[in-house]
């Protein structure tokens, strides 16, 4: 149901830097949507009061970020299912006094692929960097997507397994270690979810598991996806992608879920590409 004014946030810590606001409001702009959107940082000690203080105040919706996709769970009341098969939550609303969990970073990824880049996942042989909150975001609507095999790969493997137990399609889903990279052959499409690149850790991953048919992809983007693409790029992928694309998606489903209207998700991936090519911005 359209709300005609209501307050949106944006929660997590750091959050600064989130572009949350400037997408949302473009999206309201083209509903006519009288949208109050902003930044609430929130250390993960003051998340239930400082929520609890935001619904007080009018608050209906939040967008939720880093640390918080998970400790958010346990203030919600009711889950969507893709929430709780994620095991996370990145959407929240506010609805007869009570939050109600959702996540639509699956969904802005496959749309971000499948929509936008016309690419067509189905029996996509799949290779999963990382298994945190990221991956386990991204894993099942990949699955619902149709890939066809899914190999999961992180440098803690008890993670990775939990990953691939939580989406229960033992016969798709599989765990591989680390160090097993350069033995997994080739795949069609390549997801990284890890941190690795980022900082002090090198990301060094096999050039044979890619090839001119494999699409790559960082989910995220800027600054923080450079060494990824670059390794794309060397192994001779046919296409590379960062995870800009996925991160509007993912907030047009959640202005669908305020708002009851699915927002044109063009305009505002094009400014946005445009800022960061130029600028190297980074979520």
């Amino acid at each position: 149901m359209r709300q005609p004014h209501a307050r949106f946030a944006v929660i997590g810590q750091p959050v600064d830097h989130s572009l949350s606001p400037y997408i949302h409001q473009h999206f309201a702009g083209q509903w006519s949507v009288d949208l109050d959107y902003t930044r609430l940082e929130l250390s993960p000690d003051k998340l239930a009061q400082g929520l609890s203080r935001f619904a007080a105040e009018g608050g209906v919706g939040v967008n939720v970020t880093l640390p918080h996709k998970r400790a958010v769970m346990e203030l919600c009341s009711d889950l969507a299912p893709r929430a709780r098969r994620a095991q996370s939550v990145n959407t929240l609303s506010f609805i007869d006094g009570a939050w109600q969990g959702d996540n639509t970073d699956g969904v802005g990824l496959v749309n971000d692929l499948c929509l936008r880049r016309n690419i067509d996942l189905r029996g996509r042989r799949t290779l999963l960097l990382g298994a945190g909150g990221a991956a386990f975001g991204v894993a099942p609507a990949l699955m619902d997507a149709g890939i066809g095999e899914m190999v999961v790969c992180n440098r803690t493997p008890e993670r990775a397994d939990d990953l691939v137990d939580a989406l229960q399609e033992p016969e798709r889903a599989h765990t591989r270690y680390w160090q097993d990279l350069p033995e997994l052959g080739h795949f069609d499409l390549i997801i990284n979810a890890t941190s690795a690149g980022r900082g002090t850790q090198p990301l060094q991953l096999p050039f044979r598991l890619a090839g001119a048919a494999t699409v790559a992809v960082d989910l995220s983007y800027g600054m923080a996806a450079i060494d990824f693409l670059a390794w794309a790029k060397a192994a001779g992928c046919g296409e590379a992608f960062d995870g800009l694309g996925m991160l509007v998606e993912q907030a047009a489903e959640s202005f669908r879920i305020w708002q009851g209207q699915r927002p044109d998700t063009e305009a505002v991936y094009a400014e946005l590409r445009r800022l960061a090519d130029g600028e190297g911005a980074a979520e």
